[in-house]
């Protein structure tokens, strides 16, 4: 007598649990990641390459009135 399995093959549940991972883990990077709420939270290029690289920042150049 063989014993027959009830329920959905294996193959198709690790399918849906990837599948199900896969959009989880889209949603919570689209929130985690997205753009800043607040226009003032960005910062300058140069500010953050000088941070990001360890570089002396250049003084800036003199604006005459």
């Amino acid at each position: 007598m063989s014993a027959r399995r009830q329920g959905i093959p294996l193959a198709l549940a690790i399918t849906l649990a990837l599948v199900v991972k896969v959009i989880l883990l889209t949603i919570l990077y689209k929130i985690s990641f997205s753009a800043p709420l607040v226009k003032k939270m960005r910062m300058p290029t140069a500010n953050v390459e000088q941070h990001m690289l360890n570089t002396p920042r250049s003084p800036a150049p003199e604006r005459k009135p």
